[in-house]
């Protein structure tokens, strides 16, 4: 039996290895296929020295660089689990997780050292070592010590790969188990589906501690034997210089705003590029139109979660519609039911998503009755996002089960009215949230970023009447100068939640 994840690497491998460049950072370092064959057996082999076994999970939370794609592939060539960690994440939130997850070893920043080394010991790591952005540190030194070959340990399809961990915004937070089926079948389809070869050159700005930037750009590279421009982080300058040299961008929301406002964004600079998606966060439908108009290229949004990679994509060939996320991918089954029955609805009736297929992961680890409720009899796994399916088979996401406002009885969903406050002239973003009400249960609430030219709240309720049901609208209207994020750009309205919990208590 071979490697089963590792098995796409090597099957995809360039004639000429060496001759190939996989990566190429920042600064100008190049890594060859040839090179990530060898550095990643060096860390497989330097990971055995050190007693890691196949299954033992390796915790990682560190800088982006080059090692850490090879440390990532030398788990996976070791048969161990690789654990990716924000690098947000406090102390005490790295306890939680090295604990739950009983971490054969943790690899973190050398600055970090003193301060996690203790944190470790008190979760019963045994090992911690250290990387830092330039792909320096104690791992990377025994990695050298090691190098050499390094017969893969056998995985199959079944056997975990890597283990996620959710954001935890409603409660503890919950290790997704990815296994080496899910990511080899995400990969393999989405190559296929988005036309990657070993032509295409990936402009990859995105964090490596997330799905996106670790599992389907990544992956989807190593899969056809692409190569990728590796920036440390999202630079929208060093990102349009590099267009002329690059066929594919992957990115959040964030990355096309910022680009937007680029001057020298035109059609003649993205002329080279063939692909452009979007992901991890909803793209607003005037950021799509705008894309289009400058650069000629309609952005791909497609969707996906930490559970399952992604689901549906909007059509390569075939119109990309701004505000949908696309048709199931070609092995997923998607269905929409009722939250409270299970009932399967149908065309253009808004309930919750639920997904079938080799992506979705196999459970939470070690919360078996977690895992159990989250998954319907037939295997369907229960998203939590609520959405729909029109008329012509595209998905729409409407919001997070959790983000549903039940106001006087009546459901309301907050994308139907951030979609017409965002429409208005001078609004920069909105977000609408249910907040507790005396009398209606929950009070609808705007949540407004402005910009210049914006009407204020009294011009945005009166703009609203009319087009949306009374219940629908809403009750205040709150200014604010921004919306608060999480690293993948992702609106965190259990933050405005909270904040604004008490605005109808008197």
């Amino acid at each position: 039996m071979s490697n089963h994840l590792f098995a796409l690497v090597r099957g995809a491998l360039p004639a000429e290895p060496a001759a190939r460049t996989f990566i190429e950072t920042a600064e100008g370092c190049r890594y060859s296929y040839a090179d990530l064959m060898a550095r990643s057996a060096a860390y497989s082999a330097a990971l055995t020295a050190m007693g890691v076994r196949p299954g033992d999970r390796v915790a990682a939370q560190v800088e982006k660089s080059a090692e850490v794609i090879f440390l990532y592939l030398g788990a996976v060539r070791a048969g161990a689990v690789f654990l990716p960690l924000n690098t947000a994440y406090t102390a005490p939130e790295i306890a939680y997780f090295l604990s739950d997850a009983e971490a054969a070893l943790f690899v973190c920043d050398p600055g970090r050292r003193e301060a996690l080394e203790p944190v470790a010991a008190q979760a019963g790591v045994p090992r911690v070592h250290t990387l830092d952005a330039a792909g320096q540190g104690t791992i990377a030194e025994a990695a050298d010590a090691a190098a050499g070959d390094f017969a893969d340990v056998p995985r199959g399809p079944d056997d975990l790969a890597a283990i996620l961990y959710t954001s935890g915004t409603t409660g503890r937070s919950k290790g997704a188990m990815l296994t080496h089926r899910n990511l080899a079948s995400n990969a393999v389809t989405l190559a296929a589906l988005w036309r990657f070869t070993a032509a295409d050159v990936l402009i990859h700005a995105l964090p490596v501690f997330h799905t996106h930037g670790l599992f389907v750009a990544t992956n989807i590279v190593l899969a056809t034997g692409g190569g990728m421009l590796f920036l440390p982080r999202l630079d929208a300058r060093l990102i349009l210089s590099l267009m002329p040299r690059a066929t594919a961008m992957m990115g959040v929301p964030t990355f096309y705003t910022r680009l937007l406002k680029e001057p020298g964004l035109t059609r003649e600079a993205a002329a080279g590029m063939r692909l452009f998606v979007s992901g991890s966060a909803p793209l607003l439908a005037e950021t799509h139109r705008e894309w289009r108009a400058r650069t000629g290229h309609a952005i791909l949004e497609r969707y996906g979660m930490t559970e399952t990679n992604m689901n549906t994509s909007n059509p390569y060939e075939g119109e990309r519609i701004a505000g949908t996320v696309g048709f199931p991918l070609p092995d997923v089954a998607l269905r929409v039911t009722d939250p409270d029955t299970g009932r399967v609805l149908g065309t253009d009736e808004v309930g919750m998503i639920e997904v079938k297929g080799p992506n979705v992961f196999t459970g939470y680890w070690r919360m078996p009755e977690k895992t159990a409720a989250e998954f319907r009899a037939d295997g369907f796994f229960i998203t939590g996002d609520l959405g729909k399916v029109d008329p012509q088979g595209y998905v729409h996401i409407v919001g997070r089960g959790k983000d549903l406002i039940i106001t006087g009885g009546y459901n309301v969903y907050p994308k139907e009215i951030e979609t017409e406050i965002d429409a208005m002239p001078g609004i920069v973003e909105s977000a609408v949230i249910g907040l507790p009400h005396a009398d209606f249960g929950e009070g609808v609430t705007a949540v407004v970023v402005a910009g210049e030219g914006a009407p204020d709240e009294a011009g945005i309720l009166s703009a609203l009447e009319g087009r949306l049901a009374r219940y629908k609208c809403p009750k205040r209207v709150i200014f604010a100068e921004d919306l608060p994020r999480n690293a993948m750009g992702k609106v965190q309205k259990n933050l405005l939640r909270e904040r604004l919990s008490g605005l109808y208590a008197t």
